[in-house]
């Protein structure tokens, strides 16, 4: 029973060895760092792991010693010894001292991390002056440039190698925004706004295909696994390309093809009173029922979680409800035939702003 019961542990050690061995893609891992605030944060777990190896390490050493050189050999009571100054003065020194060196640099980053004097000051989203105001709802996220006049849903663009100033709310239950190869995470609250800044290394989101995942970090409900959203890190020209090409999109391109034609029809009559399809912040907040679809078929997922083809977006409009749990969506399109599906789908994949 006991070679039995090793074997049980050994089999579940594998297991765990396996699924970590799958953590670390270079888009969703906090382990593999890919801005300024990330980095440091990743330094910092690197020095508290390894204070907390190295403890445990010296205290299993000096049990084994002490287990081996002490262990009783007969029935000799041995010397009694009622206390050291010295060993007492140690273990109350060397403890404070590694709190002090895990804390100082900790609380130094946290006040580097909190410096958002930036934002106070007047900005026009140039470079080393991007505001976004992130919002969070149930289950999506939208993104407003202040300063550009644009608003984006599900899909952040960000340049590279410059700091990006975020204030975080939500408009109706804590969520917690957090992308992990870049840093977070931090709550977004309905009655306050908290902000910070992230910075994107050019050269790691390269590696990562300029694309990395954000994810919510607070239980928010029965989808709250399923609440993500992309990051596209590009360089500042590419950036000043994409604002440029946003902001010619007074209103909606004619759809090219009779289907779209019709999708279009389907969608002003269905969709629109919740989904924007130009990118302009002109409209009110509180009037911001979804996501923004100005660029839908350029992104890279469909409601965050979904492959970017037409068929993956007419499952989702016939049954958003068996993807994301709960969300606001569903329910909304139940009497839409087929025919319509299909007609609305292929409006919403012509949906671009670049070339």
């Amino acid at each position: 029973m006991k070679r039995l019961a090793k074997w049980h542990l050994i089999s579940l050690f594998s297991v765990l060895v396996l699924m970590l061995s799958g953590c670390g893609e270079p888009f969703l891992s906090a382990l593999t760092p890919a801005g300024e605030v990330a980095e440091t944060q990743y330094n910092l777990m690197k020095l508290s792991t390894g204070i907390m190896v190295g403890v445990i390490v010296v205290v299993t050493i000096i049990f084994l010693i002490v287990m081996t050189r002490f262990r009783r050999k007969d029935d000799r009571i041995p010397k009694q010894v009622e206390g050291s100054h010295t060993l007492e003065i140690l273990w109350t020194v060397i403890p404070i001292v590694l709190l002090l060196i895990l804390a100082v640099p900790t609380v130094a980053a946290t006040f580097k991390f909190a410096d958002v004097a930036q934002m106070d000051k007047k900005n026009d989203g140039s470079e080393g002056k991007l505001v976004v105001n992130v919002r969070a709802s149930l289950y999506w996220w939208e993104f407003e440039y202040p300063d550009l006049g644009i608003v984006t849903g599900q899909e952040l663009v960000v340049p590279t190698d410059e700091k990006v100033y975020f204030n975080l709310k939500a408009s109706d239950v804590k969520h917690s925004f957090w992308i992990p190869p870049a840093g977070g995470k931090m709550d977004t609250n309905v009655d306050n706004v908290n902000k910070f800044w992230l910075k994107f290394d050019d050269k790691k989101a390269d590696e990562a295909g300029n694309l990395f995942y954000g994810k919510c970090a607070e239980l928010c409900g029965p989808s709250h696994a399923l609440m993500d959203f992309k990051v596209k890190a590009v360089s500042r020209a590419e950036f000043d390309q994409w604002v440029k090409d946003m902001k010619k999109v007074k209103e909606p391109e004619k759809a090219d093809t009779a289907l779209a034609q019709e999708g279009q029809e389907i969608f002003n009559n269905s969709c629109i009173g919740c989904h924007a399809v130009t990118p302009s912040n002109a409209t009110p907040e509180a009037a911001r029922m979804a996501p923004n679809l100005t660029n839908f078929g350029e992104r890279s997922r469909i409601a965050g979680i979904l492959e970017h083809d037409e068929e993956s977006l007419k499952k989702w409009i016939k049954d958003p409800e068996s993807y994301k749990p709960a969300n606001t969506m569903t329910g909304t399109y139940g009497q839409l035939t087929d025919e319509q599906i299909d007609a609305l789908a292929a409006y919403l994949m012509g949906l671009k702003v670049q070339d």
